[in-house]
């Protein structure tokens, strides 16, 4: 039903920008729009309360990773080793420009899925009295109950049982639903390709953990060990034996234990994580949130109905003003 959906829209986003998309589709006319389209929102009334997008059974039971912001340096091994896995375009600060890039905070966005900001606050001082810089690396938390997962209307991110949060882009239809409803902030769009609509986030390098003792490129790259990853269980108890063996080094909380129903990516800091600008976020899982608005707006046939109803009348007004425009008129004449 969601391949079905996304197909329609596809298909809907090439006929408006275009009389055909890349490679050949075949043109889409105002029959054949909505009898695809009428059969897609039937197939979404069919299931008014199932999730659209599949969550792990494992949660678990999957993997982890500790940043240990004692141990960080600021020596962006791990920005460089992701760009390269991850085949990402050159760094917007290039890796030898030293603390320049240090100056302004950055997100992670869609030509860089992790990034490193510092922070130098009178709270944390050195031996010599002075100001101590913190460093907090940021990336897809890869939550276990995942938000954006769920407000996904057509499952193009799903959670794998090894922990990570995955995006399909052959299913996404651009909707960016995923970026509105994650707490982190940290979906980043494509823009420079509306047509071929593209999500870009951390993949926790799905690729390398599926094998047996693979690690993500940052974690394998990190030179001082400031991030370790396994088991979600056991890189949790490995946080609180750090904090209970020395107590005066780390804040008592683990960021990532419990926020946002707990999530892939755990921290412990020598400063309190509201300081160091981590987003306040409650504990339980938003994904209630999403399913709710979900199911009440795909338990009836009319809201599908009205979804297609008006992308098909954008369609009729953007088709009427080429016909006016231009006396060949390749749509289908309708009796």
């Amino acid at each position: 039903m969601t391949n079905r959906i996304a197909t329609v829209l596809k298909e809907f986003m090439c006929a408006k920008g275009r009389r055909t998309c890349a490679g050949g589709a075949p043109k889409l006319s105002r029959r054949n729009f909505l009898k695809t389209a009428g059969s897609a929102g039937a197939a979404a009334a069919a299931l008014p309360k199932q999730a659209c997008a599949r969550q792990s059974s494992d949660p678990d039971n999957s993997f982890g990773c500790l940043v240990d912001l004692n141990r960080c340096t600021g020596c962006r091994k791990c920005e460089e080793a992701c760009g390269e896995v991850n085949l990402l375009h050159p760094a917007d600060k290039p890796f030898d420009t030293g603390c320049i890039v240090f100056e302004s905070k950055r997100r992670p966005d869609e030509h860089a899925y992790t990034v490193v900001n510092r922070y130098i606050l009178p709270d944390l001082l050195d031996e010599r009295g002075r100001p101590q810089p913190v460093f907090v690396k940021v990336q897809c938390m890869h939550c276990r109950e995942p938000a954006c997962v769920s407000a996904c209307i057509v499952g193009a991110l799903t959670r794998e049982d090894n922990g990570a949060v995955r995006y399909d882009a052959s299913i996404c239809i651009g909707c960016r639903y995923c970026m509105a409803a994650c707490p982190f902030e940290i979906p980043a769009y494509d823009y420079f390709d509306p047509l071929t609509p593209q999500i870009r986030k951390c993949t926790f390098c799905l690729e390398r953990i599926s094998k047996a003792g693979g690690v993500p490129a940052c974690a394998a790259i990190c030179p001082v060990e400031a991030i370790t990853f396994g088991k979600r269980n056991t890189v949790l108890q490995l946080a609180e034996k750090r904090i209970s063996d020395n107590p005066g080094s780390y804040v008592p909380h683990i960021y990532g234990k419990t926020e946002a129903g707990g999530t892939g990516w755990l921290y412990v800091s020598p400063l309190p994580f509201e300081k160091l600008e981590f987003p306040d976020v409650p504990d339980r899982p938003l994904q209630r949130l999403t399913e709710t608005i979900q199911h009440a707006l795909f338990s009836y046939l009319w809201s599908p109905a009205v979804l297609f109803g008006l992308l098909w009348a954008t369609m009729h007004v953007s088709s009427s003003g080429q016909t006016k425009k231009s006396p060949d008129n390749d749509d289908e004449t309708e009796p």
